[in-house]
């Protein structure tokens, strides 16, 4: 998807996915909101507490409460191709410990805890995949972590999904097995690969058990966590 096809959707991102989103129940901010809280489970399991967090293709924002509620960072940094989505988000979350800015003019410095990353890659064409990847392990301190969400092709309802919204129709998708392929090749030392988001809000007494199938790829979304090794 073009650049501009992300601006032109800068103003209404929520409600159109919310749209789609319906069937399952829920909101953008609910899958928002547990995928950070999953995410702040795992990073307790492994005793890790970071401070800064880079949000890579952050969109409108919609994550930036969730990092400063659940992971108690700092600072959140944004970066994303939209500036009408960018400008959103500033107004947004004015106030908070949040900035945004474009990736062109993103410098890495190797100073980032945490990169978090929410169904941005099925975006990028195949071939510049790896050279995002190249630049969210500069962005990292060593022993940094990456938390890498996609919206997962081996869900039916996922696949149903994507195939009528708007800006997700066209997608790219990247299976389980390609995400930790690549993250490897970039030099990331894979910690864990969970499955979320089985059951929909209509078998919701089933949730607690959702950490029982973890493992198995069914879930709507995967979350793939890795670690940049050095000092």
């Amino acid at each position: 998807m073009k650049t501009s096809d992300f601006d032109s959707y800068a103003g209404n991102y929520s409600t159109e996915l919310n749209k789609w989103l319906a069937v399952t129940g829920e909101s953008v901010d609910y899958y928002a909101e547990q995928r950070v809280l999953h995410l702040a489970r795992r990073l307790k399991q492994l005793d890790m507490t970071p401070t800064n967090i880079l949000d890579f293709g952050c969109g409108t924002g919609t994550a930036t409460p969730y990092f400063l509620r659940h992971l108690a960072v700092g600072s959140v940094l944004g970066i994303d191709v939209s500036e009408e989505s960018l400008q959103t988000a500033s107004l947004q979350f004015a106030g908070l410990p949040a900035s945004f800015t474009n990736i062109s003019r993103f410098e890495p410095r190797g100073d980032v805890d945490l990169v978090f990353c929410n169904g941005v890659f099925h975006h990028i064409p195949p071939a510049d995949r790896m050279d995002a990847l190249r630049l969210i392990y500069r962005a990292l301190r060593g022993r940094g972590l990456f938390a890498f969400w996609e919206n997962n092709p081996w869900n039916p309802g996922t696949q149903w999904i994507m195939s009528r919204v708007p800006f997700d129709r066209d997608a790219i998708k990247i299976s389980p097995l390609e995400a930790r392929h690549l993250l490897r090749s970039t030099g990331f030392r894979i910690l864990a690969t969970d499955a979320l988001f089985l059951f929909p809000r209509a078998l919701r007494w089933f949730r607690p058990l959702e950490n029982l199938f973890v493992k198995i790829p069914l879930g709507g979304q995967y979350l793939v966590l890795c670690l940049k090794d050095g000092d």
